[in-house]
């Protein structure tokens, strides 16, 4: 089993990063990763006003993998993820949707055990999540800004147990992974997440000639097309398209038959409301397509 450590990360995803770590195809590898914030933040008198923001986001990694190519599709299992003893959630004025009304930085302290979130008196079930998973793009972009490499997705369904399909743009894929929550809800609305480091691990593989336009997540009963755009409506019509692509092709349907059809069986989710980028989900349910079928409709080539 391949391990990167954390002190091997990024801060940005683009085409010169160079190699933490070189894996197989079919190859385990743990990422050990810092919190949104490097870990700056140890108490609750330390706000958002005190951390350098040149070293927020950070990803651990880049991971090479052997045999990807430009135009495949990097498969990532996520086999597990391990978060610490406690996290940390922040507020600051014109941060998140609702920053207009926040008057001071506010900093909250959550303990973790035994699978549970504790946010004072409350005591909220532990859901670790993946916040920025990505490989390298074209050109250089922020690990705080998803797009069609990945990056911040903030997707609470990138979790354990679940497979995420990211295109690939130079080779060897370079994936990265970090910004790991303990427990997030759809929107991350205040800009943060119980923020935690902790370990991912995961296996890699790739599907020849079949990279998406944008990454495509499967969980146990569903496939979801992750559409980011600086506009939220843009990202939500784009990824309605790309859903009704699919059962088009798929399915052999008309245009017109497919978009009804979807009307039917697609949902439109929200993942993430905060990000340069506006992030978007369309579900469509595995009864009616695989993850295979999802990528032919979707190929760049």
């Amino acid at each position: 089993m391949l391990f990167i450590d954390k002190s091997k990360h990024v801060f940005a995803f683009g085409p010169n990063l160079r190699p933490a770590a070189e894996a197989e195809n079919g190859e385990i590898v743990v990422f050990e990763t810092l919190d949104a914030l490097s870990n700056q933040i140890s108490s609750e008198e330390q706000t958002l006003a005190a951390v350098d923001f040149s070293k927020v986001n950070p990803a651990t990694g880049p991971l090479y993998v052997k045999g990807a190519k430009p135009g495949d599709a990097l498969k990532v299992d996520i086999l597990d993820i391990e978060v610490a003893d406690r996290g940390v959630v922040v507020i600051a004025p014109n941060a998140g949707v609702l920053g207009d009304m926040v008057k001071e930085p506010k900093t909250k302290v959550c303990k973790i055990k035994d699978g549970y979130v504790y946010f004072g008196d409350l005591r909220i079930p532990a859901k670790p999540m993946i916040g920025v998973i990505g490989v390298a793009s074209r050109e250089e972009i922020p690990c705080g800004e998803p797009g069609k490499h990945g990056g911040n997705m903030d997707t609470k369904l990138i979790k354990k147990g679940t497979t995420l399909y990211l295109p690939i743009f130079v080779e060897g894929g370079l994936l990265a992974i970090g910004d790991l929550h303990a427990v997030m809800g759809d929107g991350e609305i205040c800009v943060s997440a119980c923020e935690v480091s902790g370990k991912v691990t995961v296996r890699v593989g790739i599907v020849k000639g079949m990279a998406p336009p944008y990454p495509v997540l499967e969980t146990e009963d569903s496939l979801y097309i992750l559409v980011s755009e600086e506009d939220l409506w843009d990202a939500i019509r784009q990824a309605t398209e790309l859903g009704v692509e699919v059962l088009q092709k798929a399915l052999v349907l008309s245009w017109e038959e497919a978009y009804m059809l979807g009307s039917l069986i697609l949902d439109v989710e929200i993942s993430q409301l905060v990000d340069p980028k506006k992030t978007v989900r369309i579900k469509i349910p595995k009864e009616y397509v695989s993850a295979k079928d999802v990528l032919k409709a979707l190929s760049l080539e």
